[in-house]
Order: structure tokens, then sequence, then C-alpha cells
């Protein structure tokens, strides 16, 4: 942890050496650090961001493109409006980059563009008022910002720049990281956090440095949030690879000052709607700012459904303001816990494998006190139930169950919790038929009665029961356990179809109770006898952080088919699979496969950053890790046994600080069978 002075001492130490570097590196020093003298003590305890900060951000859905302009800031005012937006809490409209002109006028002030906004910022600011709503800004702690047709930055202007921003009704700024000439970013954001102080309007001050200088450690006392990771993108690899590196730092978050784990990316594509509930879960229970990165001219009812959902945003906003704490992540099975105001726990069971999981955890794990029983509400279901203690669900593959957890005496006016579950999604060969298990489970204080499970598949397939699908009561602990036959027709192509578990019974009280687990199965083809190469053979699935996986290249960038010939060291390999941390890529092996072996390592298209872990994993079970990997270092073998196994999945991941450039190739990697 780095050590601070006092804030007074600390404030005039960075005045001075503010004035000192800007000088020497030929930056004029604003007129307001030269003349302002001493001032009062610092607030960051300013009041502003008390919980995590709720808007839009139009970045992600314009760029600099011409859309991005007065009309279309205006027309995201009125959507938070009349999409009930505002009324879910969200406030900020901000504006990233490509706001002004590339040159300040001859005063050294920024000019607004006149083509985008005719009419100044004040006039949008004055508008986006009058919808009840707050205007926000970007500029970056540099001397340009970070697109390439740079825009002027605020280093050397931080009083004068703050001053306008007040001036125009400004309420939240944006401060990046790019161009900074090498000045120290705790003096370079500490310099604009005075600056915002001194202008005596309150805004809401966001640093953007992506996490470069461990800013949970020391910028506690300078923003409102701090970013601690790189830029997200719309993949599931990323979402993951973000999510990942922002829960260990849970102890910096609090009123006030909040990790930022960058912009929500849901609606905008990449991902499914339940990889985005996922994503809007994880971004509540870690408490972290609702920043909508999405365009909302666009949004479809699913996504407004998505990002009001007025439980789920209870978690995020809750007053007493905790970051929710990893309790367990073995397999990709994550318990996540977040203490609540109330006494309550939010608990998120996230599944980050591509596969149903039993996810589990107790009441008294995420510290209730122990009690009869307790309510558990469902945050997307929005059905309350009673558990006697054990919190479990069957999450479906990149799915989430968010459930809120309370210790209180009216358990028992709600029906018994149930948890659907299955041995495994069946694996199935065109024309053939496998057998299938299903439980329904009654984790409840209370019996439920009259229970019955139905099992349903894709058109043309043939779903039947071979053992009894219903029970007359099932006692807390005791499950319905039903055994099916699946068959697919002869002729059905490789890939993955649809399933749904579903089950109905009845509490004491007579509610009656319908509950579903939807889950794939998969349509597979048994592997070649004998060595062949993985990037010539079918996957199952396959996820990845940047852009496709891609066979036989190296990963390239986000276009599929963009990848160059793989190349590790100098070497290049005409076999293999070009993946970005973080991914994940199943293949069936059907038992009948002895051995997986690589050459793995960070490919020569990057040449400076790049650290991925690579893992070879078989039902489930990690057989074969290296350690970090970086880019100066040569190709690793790396081989398992997968005697026996069913499904073997290759797995690359970000080495533990973020997936910047993390480009992993499984160079002339085999398959044995």
């Amino acid at each position: 942890m780095r050590h601070l002075p006092p804030r007074t001492t600390h404030r005039r130490i960075l005045g001075a050496l503010a004035t000192a570097l800007l000088c020497a590196g030929g930056l004029a020093a604003p007129a307001a650090a030269r003349d302002a003298g001493p001032r009062a003590a610092p607030q960051l305890d300013n009041g502003l961001a008390l919980t995590p900060p709720m808007g839009f951000n139009n970045w992600n859905s314009t760029g600099c493109r011409a859309e991005f302009n007065e009309s279309m800031v205006k027309g995201i005012a009125d959507i938070f409006v009349d999409k009930g937006l505002k009324a879910a809490g969200y406030q900020y409209v901000n504006l990233d980059d490509c706001w002004a002109l590339p040159q300040r006028d001859a005063n050294g002030e920024l000019v607004p563009d006149p083509v985008r906004f005719p009419n100044g910022i004040k006039a949008v600011a004055d508008y986006v008022h009058s919808k009840g709503l707050k205007l926000g800004i970007y500029t970056s702690a540099g001397t340009k910002t970070c697109n390439s047709a740079g825009f002027p930055g605020g280093l050397g202007h931080e009083y004068s720049d703050a001053r306008q921003f007040a001036d125009w009704g400004v309420d939240y700024l944006k401060y990046d990281n790019c161009n900074n000439q090498g000045v120290d970013a705790v003096q370079r954001y500490t310099t604009m956090r005075d600056a915002l102080e001194a202008t005596g309007r309150p805004i809401v001050y966001s640093i953007c440095e992506w996490g470069s200088n461990k800013p949970w450690e020391w910028a506690a006392d300078v923003g409102n949030l701090w970013r601690t990771t790189g830029d997200i993108s719309d993949s599931w690899g990323s979402m993951l690879s973000i999510m990942k590196q922002n829960l260990p730092l849970a102890s910096a978050a609090g009123p006030g000052h909040w990790n930022d784990p960058d912009m929500l990316e849901v609606g905008n594509g990449g991902m499914t709607d339940t990889e985005y509930r996922t994503h809007f879960s994880m971004w509540s229970v870690m408490a972290s700012p609702l920043l909508i990165g999405s365009d909302l001219r666009k949004a479809t009812p699913e996504t407004f459904d998505i990002v009001t959902n007025s439980e789920v945003i209870a978690v995020d906003q809750d007053p007493l303001g905790k970051q929710g704490t990893v309790l367990s992540s073995e397999g990709g099975r994550w318990v996540v816990s977040k203490e609540m105001a109330d006494g309550s726990r939010t608990i998120a069971l996230f599944n980050e494998t591509g596969t149903a999981q039993h996810i589990a955890t107790t009441a008294q794990a995420v510290g209730l006190p122990k009690a009869a029983a307790y309510t558990q509400r469902d945050l997307w279901k929005h059905q309350s139930f009673n558990t006697a203690g054990t919190v479990s669900a069957t999450v479906p593959a990149h799915g989430t169950v968010l459930l809120r957890v309370t210790a209180d005496k009216k358990w028992a006016t709600n029906p018994p919790a149930v948890e659907l579950g299955l041995d495994s999604g069946p694996l199935v060969e065109a024309g053939g038929t496998v057998d299938l298990t299903t439980t329904v489970t009654d984790l409840g204080r209370t019996p439920a009665l009259q229970v019955s499970a139905a099992l349903t598949g894709p058109a043309g397939w043939e779903v039947a029961p071979a053992s009894a699908t219903s029970k007359t009561v099932l006692p807390t602990g005791t499950a319905l356990t039903t055994k099916w036959k699946v068959t697919a027709p002869a002729g059905t192509a490789v890939g993955a179809y649809d399933f749904t578990l579903s089950a109905a019974y009845r509490s004491p009280a007579g509610v009656r109770v319908k509950s579903r687990l939807p889950f794939q199965g998969s349509v597979v083809v048994p592997p070649p006898a004998g060595s062949s190469y993985l990037g010539d053979l079918p996957w199952m699935s396959s996820s990845n952080g940047w852009g496709p996986v891609e066979r036989n290249t190296s990963n390239g960038e986000s276009a599929a088919g963009d990848g160059k010939p793989i190349t590790l060291g100098g070497t290049v390999y005409a076999k293999g699979i070009g993946a970005h941390a973080d991914s994940s890529i199943e293949y069936y092996t059907g038992g009948r496969c002895s051995s997986v072996s690589a050459q793995v390592g960070v490919d020569d298209e990057k040449s400076a950053k790049g650290t991925v872990t690579f893992e070879i994993w078989a039902d489930g079970k990690k057989v074969a890790a290296t350690g970090v990997l970086t880019t100066a270092m040569p190709a690793q073998p790396l081989s398992a046994d997968v005697s026996g196994a069913q499904v073997v999945r290759l797995v690359v991941t970000d080495g533990g600080d973020g997936n910047d450039s993390d480009h992993a190739d499984w160079a002339d990697a085999r398959l044995s069978c």
C-alpha cells in the first residue's frame, strides 16, 4: 500500500511538483495553480457517488462518428425518461471523446465542435437538466485525448478546463490516461481533483487510468471511482477477464469511492441474453458503476428488461456500499456474496463453464445467523421461497442465479425452494440414444407436494421417461429422480440443441409453483482413430477474449479469419489453434482418446505485451497446466493424459493481469485416439 502524507501537505507538495514538472516539460502551468495560494483541506468525502453512479456513455454506440452530436445526446435524455431508465435510477448522460475541436482557442480554452454541438455544451447540459438528469463529459490526463484526431487533453490546463466544465453545468468528469507524458499518475489525477473542487460545483470524478498504477491503493481520497482494468469489449472472454480482475479488490470499494470495471456491454450483440444477465448481475454484486454502453436508440425490449431490473439494481445501489466477495470458484463454479444494509446477503451463483453446473453454499457460510429457515428471493424470477439453509442451483452455461437470502420470521409464508438438476447435458451421436438423469430436490424447510417433472427437447427428437416422473411428497433434502432416454434423429447435424427440464409442485399452503431449467445437449461425432490435429477437428463450443477462435492461424484481431501464420519464438507452425485470453474450447472425445499435446505460448504478432496460462481439462478436472507465459518466452510443451474422458477442454487465462494482447497459440495441437 502506498502511504500518502496528510491531505493538506499532500496537496501542497503535489501542487509544487505539478508546476515544476509541467514547466520543465514545456507545458504552461495554469494561472490558477500559480495564483491560488493555500486552500482548504480536500474533501473527497465530497458527498457525491454515495452509491455507484448509474447512467450512459456514448462511446460503444457511436464512437467518434458524425452521429455523436447534440441531437443524439438530447435523444438519449428523452429515452431515459420515456423508457423508464430515469425511474430505475439512471442519472448521468455522459459524453465521451470527440466533443471538442482539435485546437484550443486563443485563450487556451476548449472549444466544443460547432458541427456536433452548434449550441455549445451548456445548452446540452441545460436540456439534460430539464429532464431531471445530469451531464457528464470526457477528457484525458495528458496533452491529448485517446482519439487519433488529437483532441486537447487536460494536462497543464486542469484549472481552466475544470472551470469551463463547471460553467457549462457538467456534473461528471471521466478523466482518461492517454498521452500523459510520463507524469506521475497520482500527481496528474490529484491536480484535476483540486481543480474540480476549486470550481465549487459538485462534479463526480471518474479516474480512468486503466488500473495501470493500482488506483485502488491511492485514489480513495482523489476520485469517486477509478477504472481497475483496460477497456471492456462486447465478448464473453473480455467481460470474464475484467470481472476476475475486479473481484479481488472488494476492500477498496465503499460509498463515494468505487472500483470501476468499465461500462456495461448489455445489448451490444456480442453475447447472449444469458451472458448479459450474468454481466449485469456480477457488476451489481461488485457494486460497480452501471453505465450503459449500448445504443439505446436501437435497444431491444430484452435489453431494457435487463438494465431496468429493479431488484438487481437495488443490490448495486445498496447504501451499505459493500462490494461482493468471492467465497469459492472451483472449476468455474463461483459463489460471490454481498452483505446488504438490511442484514441480508445477495448471493451470485455464477457458472463460468460451457455446461450446466450445480453450484452451492449455505446461509451460514455467507454470514447469516443460524436459523430454522430463511427467505430466499430469486432476483431474476422475482419469486420468494423458503430454504432450510442450503443455497444452491443448477446454473445454465455462462449463467448466474442471483438470490437474496434473509434470516427472517416470515419464511414459512413462502413455498419451499427446489433445485432442478441433471447429471450432464446429453452428448449423443446422430441416430443414437443416450441416458439422462434429472432431479428435483426440495431445499425448503417445508415439504413440496404433488411434484412432477417433464423434459422437452428439439422437434423430432425422442425424449421418453424410463422411471417415475412424479411424487406425492418431497420432504426436506429429498429428491424426485427420473431417468430418461434421449434419441437424436439420424442425420441430425453436429451442434448444440436446446432442452428444458420443468417441474411443478405445491406448497403446504396450496401455492402452485412452476420452475424451469434450460440447458443444452450436443450432437457429436466420434473422434477419428490415430493422431489428429485439433485445428482440423470440430469443437463442441468455443469462447474467446477477442474475436473468434481461429483454426490453424493466430488469433489476429477481432474479425473472423484475420489471423496470421502461428509463430512462437520465430518458429512457424502450419497447424494449431489461435486463441485470446480468456478462452475455452471444448472437444468431444467420447472416452476413446488417450492424450492431448501442443506447443503453447504467446504469438509473435504481439511483440511486447501478453501474459497467459494454458490449461487442459478432462471431464471438468484440470489435468495439465503451464505457469504464466510471456511474449519473451519460447514455446513450451504441454500434454495431458485424457484417457476415458468424454469431453476435453482447452483453456487460456490472462495470467492474472488482464487480457491486453494475450494472443495465445496452441501450436501443433494434437489429439491421440
